[in-house]
């Protein structure tokens, strides 16, 4: 591991910038900055998915993962030119994906984003992690992002929606579906 922290604040932000993992001094509004930022606020909705006590071992397991791999990802944004995410962890998200979908009945309505205290969880973490995929896209259209940072991150809200799925029928026996009006 390289530095550690003992001192938190540093007052080096203070002038509305931010240092990237190489040192490089870059505006806080930066679109990279954006890009692992909302990383960051992924990784923190699971957190709080992770909180509910109710979850199943399976479910805690996976998004454990998942923090790690976005960490890494979270990594990978902020030093321009390295790679840290692996096509392994897409295939492995993937198969949780196909796991976690196969006991879930098809769909003929849209879901609404509610449940119990896990799949409403689910969900905003869901959407927090659309908005880090467009801002990650945003930076690849001026900047090199890889292609595997960009998939992890689509099936990653994939597989958040399937969790409240399956959060929804563990905690509540069933899912809100949307009726039309």
């Amino acid at each position: 591991m390289g530095n550690r922290l003992s001192k938190i604040y540093t007052r080096t932000g203070d002038d509305g910038t931010t240092g990237l993992g190489d040192g490089t001094r870059v505006p806080k509004d930066c679109l990279r900055v954006e890009a692992y930022g909302s990383v960051d606020e992924t990784n923190s909705t699971i957190g709080v998915v992770l909180a509910v006590p109710s979850l199943p071992d399976a479910v805690r397991r996976c998004l454990t993962d998942v923090q790690h791999d976005l960490f890494d990802l979270g990594g990978e944004l902020s030093i321009p030119g390295t790679r840290l995410m692996a096509t392994a962890q897409v295939e492995r998200l993937e198969q949780a994906l196909d796991s976690f979908n196969e006991g879930l009945p098809s769909l003929k309505e849209f879901v609404l984003p509610a449940g119990g205290p896990g799949a409403a969880a689910c969900h905003v973490a869901r959407t927090v992690c659309r908005r880090a995929e467009r801002h990650c896209w945003k930076l690849s259209r001026s900047e090199v992002v890889e292609p595997d940072a960009l998939r992890y991150l689509n099936r990653l809200s994939d597989l958040l929606f399937v969790l409240a799925r399956v959060l929804a029928r563990h905690e509540n026996g069933s899912e809100v579906l949307w009726r039309r009006a």
